[in-house]
């Protein structure tokens, strides 16, 4: 096999494995951390925070007739001296928070 075969080959398979990579993450879901990092970036525009927690694992949740693949999680927040904890949904596919809930 000559050189520029070679070259050809190794060209394709380059540009497969590219185009590959893309459509996979495309359609993967995002990762627990990232919908952390992007619910708190939500919650610190309203004030600082003190803790954070996340489920690995993302749920089925129905929402105004709707259904998402959701990550549950939670952040406290510190209000007049009080620590607030609310609870959160981030839809797993683009780890926008769909729904907040204070917990008592």
């Amino acid at each position: 096999m000559s050189w520029k075969k070679a070259a050809l080959a190794a060209g394709v398979g380059f540009a497969a494995g590219y185009l590959a990579k893309q459509q996979i993450e495309q359609y993967q879901n995002i990762t627990p951390e990232k919908a952390l990092k992007n619910a708190k970036e939500t919650f610190k525009k309203h004030g600082p925070i003190s803790g954070s927690w996340i489920y690995m694992k993302p749920e089925t949740i129905e929402k105004n007739g709707l259904q998402y693949n959701a990550y549950r999680g939670g952040v406290t927040r510190s209000i007049d001296g009080q620590n607030k904890q609310y609870e959160f949904y981030a839809d797993a596919e683009t780890g926008a928070v769909i729904d907040v809930v204070e917990s008592v």
